[in-house]
């Protein structure tokens, strides 16, 4: 099992990163929570990682922080969720915000995530209640989420943007609208990407 990778940032595609370890390069993918704190590629970074194995491909999902993993593999015990929904899901909003919906029943915070309906939100809230109250509140802080643009292809945002909404589980009509209606010049894929999803949290 892998359970971390330290090396060296060579590309960021978002939601997915490769990191060189020993000049292996290592596909990795990883919420926008953890992808907007990354360091610019050239540089070095450990990722805590989840492995899924599946029947055609070994998928490293990584995340700079042991609680994050922590809730992602609480959410993948949930009914009728998977890697790419838990991955959604730490996407839209940080683990301090997600257990907050989770303690007060916010079903329609919860149902704005890509591909999560009104039942997949209800279930969320009865088989996570117990769960996030483990996380611990402060010790689930949100992340510094702070906005890089060393690293990032500067000669598409959009288009990178867009592609990783449809990542995420969005559909393609509507990642392009979310995008272009963000987006603006000099925006990174990053920026355009988080400030998407916050639009799409607040409608």
């Amino acid at each position: 099992m892998i359970g971390r990778l330290r090396g060296q940032i060579l590309a960021k595609h978002p939601p997915q990163v490769l990191v060189d370890v020993g000049g292996v390069g290592y596909e990795v993918e990883a919420p926008m929570s953890t992808f907007y704190d990354l360091p610019a590629v050239g540089e070095p970074v450990t990722l805590i990682i989840h492995l899924v194995v599946r029947e055609d491909a070994h998928v490293l999902y990584g995340f700079l922080h042991e609680r994050d993993r922590a809730l992602f593999r609480d959410l993948l015990r949930v009914t009728g969720v998977g890697a790419k929904m838990a991955l959604a899901i730490l996407s839209g909003m940080d683990a301090q915000r997600f257990a907050g919906c989770i303690e007060q029943e916010d079903i329609t915070a919860l149902s704005r995530l890509p591909g999560i309906g009104k039942k997949t939100a209800q279930r969320l809230v009865m088989e996570m209640k117990d769960r996030v109250a483990g996380l611990g509140g402060g010790a689930t802080g949100p992340m510094p989420a702070r906005e890089r643009a060393a690293g990032v292809a500067a000669d598409a945002p959009l288009t990178d943007a867009v592609s990783a909404l449809v990542a995420l589980g969005y559909k393609p009509a509507d990642a392009n609208r979310m995008a272009r209606a963000v987006a603006e010049d000099g925006k990174t894929s990053e920026a355009i990407i988080r400030a998407a999803l916050k639009s799409a949290g607040a409608g």
